[in-house]
């Protein structure tokens, strides 16, 4: 049973004095060693630490309020109690959200949710005043701190979401409020918490059951039969090869960047639009394009400012990017990695006309019960893409007993010391792994 006294107690806290504090000063602090004066700390806390302890250093560094969630920390009236200081922070960003003006686009999926975050902001950088997720800050956490981020006179918001379990999209959307939604796409990542594939679409999904719900508008990539299967009820804005969309596409190459075609169904036939140049690699990114492309032209952007903001965008933080170093031709997709996104950069690999390749994988992490099956699957797939070798760093490899490869290292130490003593030079090398596995170490080497 809700409390309801409480409850509104908790909202009266939240829209009468943090929320008119926050328009004072704009700034939220979850972190001492970041404080920008007159912002608001909120104490949160985790498994190893109680952010209830640093919230007189807050102040005494120049922070104007500390909200806190034990009764003990609390010395004066700049001390603000609440019964959870992270729910405080989410019902700030809550109300936040409801005060402005602008269209907030919600993005999740496996895979992409960062690229076509930021192509998508691109785009509609060139109409609207635009703020899109910093970094990724898509979690429980970073949403809301996303949120409070938003200027009043924002015309866009893209909000990027991501999921470790079920019930997350569910808990952010709740936050976000998006009017618009959009899936890049549904593969296997973070499996174990998910409780396998049908976990993943049930999560990813939870964005199309809060926009049915609220007579919101989903972009749906038709390629992908699942989005459509789960899209029924909601008004969509429909993109993909066929010619029953909203927007068409059709995928050229990507050899080694992508070229793509794309137009308004009912502007006439795809092919005689004009060819689009980009600085990304695969197939995989096509859809990501097509996506930025799909809002672009919904939210009234020039094909010819869509166009320029598609080529002119250039992947960092070790997401696709191609680096000659004058030794090798390296490929950087170190960001992370599930077993859907290592196919992908396999295969993009095996079609590109370069010689001499060499694929270095790290291990897959948050797999579950398929974790052994998996590695097998991509070393598999690592051998059979017509490369000169294939070096794998991770023990979940040696453990899954995988056996055909170049060499299997234990973690990405060992992988230096054998890179220094045995150079590869020439060569055309698909660098592709976890966060966790550090590959980006092994990039000077190269």
């Amino acid at each position: 049973m809700i409390n309801l006294r409480a409850f509104f107690f908790h909202m009266n806290i939240i829209q009468d004095i943090l929320y008119p504090a926050f328009l004072r000063h704009s700034k939220i602090c979850t972190d001492t060693r970041k404080i920008e004066s007159g912002s608001i700390f909120f104490a949160l806390s985790g498994p190893s630490f109680n952010g209830n302890q640093f919230a007189e250093l807050a102040l005494q560094g120049g922070c104007s309020l500390a909200v806190v969630d034990q009764k003990e920390f609390v010395k004066d009236n700049r001390y603000i109690l609440v019964d959870d200081s992270l729910k405080a922070l989410q019902d700030l960003a809550q109300h936040h959200r409801r005060q402005l003006k602008c269209k907030v686009i919600g993005i999740t999926g496996s895979n992409g949710k960062t690229t076509s975050k930021e192509l998508l902001s691109k785009v509609l950088k060139k109409k609207f005043k635009t703020v899109a997720t910093i970094g990724n800050l898509n979690n429980h956490i970073g949403v809301p701190l996303t949120l409070l981020s938003i200027p009043l006179d924002t015309e866009m918001a893209i909000i990027e979401m991501g999921a470790s379990k079920q019930g997350d999209i569910k808990e952010l959307v709740d936050i976000a409020e998006p009017d618009y939604g959009y899936i890049t796409n549904i593969g296997k990542a973070h499996l174990e918490g998910m409780g396998g594939y049908e976990g993943v679409v049930k999560t990813k999904t939870e964005m199309y059951d809060f926009v049915r719900s609220n007579k919101g508008k989903i972009f749906v990539n038709t390629n992908h039969p699942v989005f459509v299967e789960r899209s029924a009820g909601i008004e969509t804005i429909t993109f993909g090869d066929g010619p029953s969309n909203y927007v068409q596409g059709k995928f050229i190459d990507s050899d080694p960047y992508l070229r793509f075609q794309w137009g308004k169904v009912e502007d006439g036939n795809v092919a005689s639009t004009p060819i689009t140049e980009t600085c990304l690699m695969g197939f995989y990114n096509y859809e990501n394009l097509l996506a930025a492309a799909t809002v672009g032209i919904w939210f009234g952007v020039d094909r010819n400012d869509i166009d320029e903001a598609l080529s002119s965008y250039n992947p960092l933080n070790n997401r696709s990017e191609m680096v000659d170093t004058g030794k090798n031709l390296l490929i950087m997709d170190a960001y992370n990695a599930n077993p859907t996104s290592m196919e992908a950069a396999l295969k993009n690999l095996a079609g590109m006309t370069k010689s001499h390749k060499v694929v270095i994988l790290g291990k897959m992490m948050e797999l579950g019960p398929t974790w052994a099956e998996e590695h097998k699957k991509i070393a598999q797939l690592a051998t059979d893409s017509g490369t000169e070798a294939v070096y794998l760093v991770g023990n979940l490899y040696s453990e899954a007993g995988v056996e055909n490869a170049t060499r299997i290292f234990q973690d990405v130490a060992e992988a230096s010391i054998y890179f220094k003593e045995n150079p590869l030079r020439e060569k055309c090398i698909l660098l592709k792994g976890s966060r966790s596995n550090q590959l980006e170490i092994l990039k000077d080497l190269f």
